[in-house]
């Protein structure tokens, strides 16, 4: 492929990447801020497009890595099953992501606190889901158990039913209960807890009375 640029054009469907034009034909895309280093009339090795090439994929697996994280917080697994997806070299990814926790931008505890406070916020889960969700996400046992630290299964139980209570509360005793372990029980709370809440939510709506 190595030949004399005989042009630089900016991209149509972005302008932020010059199309690099070799003897006549296009050769290969680049960031702007790295074309800008190249001239007409500039003679490119074989070697020296690799290396342009190289880059330009670590420059793009950093930029769509950033724009996956502006999102919400991701663990490391994800932005590597993130970027092999969209089809990076393995060296792309590998150095995107080490950049990524050098700048502070990639943290499994982080995010592991992150996603165990969203849930306990607006969507509580059982010790137990919230393992296999972060589990599922590539996060070691290690840094599970410090994000779960004293979480109480009970307390967390509780916070998921009880705005769901008043829809309930006409119900006939044993669809309530069905309702209320089915519910807990997607949400992998376990037979003691629920037996737990379910007490409480009978003594709450017999006060109601």
């Amino acid at each position: 492929m190595a030949g004399t640029i005989t042009a630089l054009k900016f991209q149509q469907r972005n302008q932020e990447r010059v199309s690099v034009y070799l003897d006549g034909e296009y050769a290969f895309g680049l960031a702007a801020v790295e074309a800008a280093r190249l001239c007409k009339g500039q003679v490119l090795s074989d070697a020296e497009i690799a290396a342009l090439q190289a880059q330009d994929e670590r420059n793009r697996a950093f930029d769509q890595a950033v724009r996956f994280l502006s999102y919400r917080p991701r663990s490391r697994t994800e932005v590597e099953r993130f970027l092999r997806g969209k089809a990076f070299p393995q060296e792309a990814t590998a150095e995107t992501v080490e950049r990524l926790e050098q700048a502070g931008y990639l943290d499994d505890a982080a995010f592991a606190r992150f996603w165990v406070q969203d849930r306990e916020q607006f969507k509580p889960r059982s010790q137990h889901a919230l393992r296999y969700e972060l589990r599922q996400k590539g996060v070691s046992d290690e840094t599970i158990a410090q994000a779960l630290g004293q979480l109480d299964d009970e307390a967390a139980a509780w916070r998921a039913i009880a705005s769901r209570l008043p829809r309930w509360a006409g119900l006939p005793r044993e669809e309530l209960r069905q309702k209320v372990a089915g519910y807990l029980s997607r949400r992998g709370f376990d037979y003691g807890t629920i037996a737990v809440i379910l007490k409480q939510v009978y003594q709450t709506l017999d006060r109601e009375d």
